[in-house]
């Protein structure tokens, strides 16, 4: 049985209130989680190209205040 597996069985017997609690820590965890690679991506240049294309977008006035 693989660990994702294993954790699928272990979330699935969790009362409401653990639930919640591992839900909440989750949210969480995955938000910087994303946060930790969208800054990798960037520090590695995978992002350069469409941070070029954003600005020349805006350039030719595509783009619109928000």
């Amino acid at each position: 049985m693989s660990q994702v597996e294993i954790l699928e069985q272990t979330v699935k017997k969790l009362s409401s209130s653990e639930l919640a609690a591992f839900r909440s820590w989750f949210v969480e965890f995955d938000a910087d989680e994303w946060d930790r690679q969208i800054e990798r991506d960037s520090e590695s240049g995978k992002l350069d190209r469409l941070a070029q294309s954003a600005i020349e977008e805006h350039k030719t006035g595509k783009s619109k205040r928000i």
